[in-house]
């Protein structure tokens, strides 16, 4: 008998109201729930809460990182990277699960050999029985016929970590999947098709909703650069409008130049091109909807905005392209340019005091050498200081809660106040999310001293205090002791010889 696959569920959102919806579905479900479900926060600012009612069939399961306003690439690598399953399953926070996709999401992984690096769902969007369909509603339903669409698509975690997951250099919902499928295949791998269902509705949209859309056509320079001509076939996007687009504006342009120079035939001729063009464009986007008055008249002044909309963005991508293209590619990530550290986090065994196993004695306490001054220069630049730590002792049933209290109120004692503690009591197999490498405790810390995970730096001394700062989208630094493995030394993307070199790694570049 075959063990099903482990599998996590990223959702990206903004806090838009049909997250709930998504919330509730997957609540819902008739098959087997994901090991957890990870609601990457893009929203710049989070003053109000991400959700108003988590479902209490999965309330345990919902943890929720933030990737600070960066766009949905960036949202999505802060997801999976707080994963750890063997797939991560992508949805979109405006789907609305049917009560038997995740046991057919079960099913299709369970039946993938390992060549296989992603499958995508088949999505299907529900349109009005009574009437043709809007223009936005046409634009919505195509995603059933998209390719590799994060709508509904799961990867495997170690292909995305092969990868550098998705590009951060495509800041909207746009080309950012297409991109990444392009380079799965590239690297050998299989994407595949499977049997599940996923419903997207059609949100509602205001009538400006397909000249605020164009905004996408300036990453299309960006894929050509990466992929080539054929990247549209390479990634099954229709061809689109541009070079009709392209005449349309310079039309517009030239009668708009020669009526101001005075030349009434050529502005005449040009204005006529460009009539006939943009009532051309009109035509075709009004024929398939309901034409009602109200749709026509949107689409009749839509279809003059569209072309010069569209071109501009597209310049636009053509005229930063060489800066995008120098900022790095989807490893970028891993020496990324962190922001200013707002809050240092520290392992506390072999981190800022000896490590004595199990200890619950506080006379046993002794700072690592310069472990004060190099704290104390955190505070002095007004950064918090937390200590966030392991302490198995407590579930072994070695050590008492009050054992631990007196060690920590000692550490203090020694190196000076912290701004808060954070430690998880739970033995290794108890299956707790707080244990590092598990991010929840660095979650926790960064949401109660008010800081975006991304500002918050953490050090330790084993791979498990860097690997928990990664999956919480935090910086990790590595202060090697000789009980650090060699491994988790080659792993870590940052490493510092002591505490005090550490702290000035996370203070560099601070104002």
């Amino acid at each position: 008998m075959t063990t099903a696959p482990s599998y996590d569920v990223v959702v990206p959102t903004i806090g838009r109201p049909s997250l709930q919806v998504v919330l509730a579905g997957l609540a819902a479900q008739t098959g087997p729930l994901p090991q957890r479900i990870v609601l990457a926060d893009d929203r710049r600012t989070t003053a109000q809460s991400l959700v108003t009612d988590v479902p209490a069939a999965i309330a345990d399961r919902v943890v929720v990182v933030r990737s600070g306003g960066r766009g949905p690439a960036a949202a999505r690598n802060a997801g999976w990277r707080a994963c750890t399953a063997e797939w991560v399953a992508f949805l979109d926070d405006d789907v609305d699960p049917p009560a038997e996709w995740t046991g057919q999401l079960a099913a299709d992984l369970g039946r993938l050999p390992p060549s296989v690096a992603a499958s995508q769902g088949r999505i299907h969007v529900p349109l009005p029985g009574h009437r043709r369909p809007t223009d936005w509603e046409r634009n919505v339903a195509g995603l059933e016929g998209a390719v590799w669409a994060t709508a509904d698509m799961a990867y495997r975690r170690s292909v995305l970590a092969a990868v550098g997951g998705f590009d951060e250099r495509f800041p909207r919902a746009y080309r950012e999947d297409a991109d990444l499928g392009l380079r799965v295949t590239a690297a050998d791998h299989r994407i595949v098709r499977g049997d599940r269902r996923m419903v997207h509705p059609v949100r509602p949209a205001d009538r400006w909703v397909s000249v605020r859309l164009q905004r996408g056509n300036a990453d299309d320079p960006l894929m050509r650069a990466l992929h080539g001509r054929g990247w549209r076939r390479a990634a099954g996007v229709p061809p689109g409008r541009r070079p009709w687009h392209l005449l349309t504006t310079a039309a517009a342009a030239a009668a708009v130049g020669a009526a101001a120079g005075g030349r009434r035939r050529t502005a005449i001729g040009a204005a006529g091109v460009w009539t006939a063009l943009t009532a051309d464009f009109a035509r075709r986007r009004i024929a398939p909807g309901p034409r009602t008055r109200e749709e026509a008249a949107t689409l009749v002044v839509t279809s003059a905005l569209l072309p010069p909309v569209a071109t501009y963005h597209w310049l636009t991508g053509l005229a930063t392209l060489r800066r995008r293209l120098a900022s790095g590619g989807p490893h970028a990530a891993l020496g990324r340019a962190w922001p200013p550290v707002a809050a240092l986090l520290v392992d506390r065994d072999g981190t800022i005091v000896r490590d004595v196993p199990y200890n619950g004695d506080p006379a046993l306490v002794e700072p690592m050498p310069g472990a004060k001054a190099a704290l104390d220069r955190v505070r002095a630049a007004g950064v918090p200081v937390a200590v966030v730590s392991n302490q198995s002792g407590v579930g072994r049933g070695l050590l008492t809660d009050a054992q631990v209290d007196a060690v920590n109120a000692r550490v203090t004692e020694l190196l000076g106040p912290f701004a808060g503690w954070f430690v998880c009591r739970h033995a290794p197999g108890d299956g707790c999310a707080c244990r590092k490498p598990e991010p929840e405790l660095l979650l926790k810390a960064a949401a109660d001293l008010g800081v975006e995970p991304a500002e918050c730096v953490m050090v330790g001394d084993i791979g498990a205090d860097v690997e928990a700062a990664r999956r919480a989208g935090a910086r990790g630094i590595l202060v090697p002791t000789p009980v650090t493995l060699a491994d988790e030394v080659d792993a870590a993307a940052e490493t510092a010889a002591d505490l005090a070199a550490a702290v000035a790694l996370a203070l560099a570049g601070r104002p």
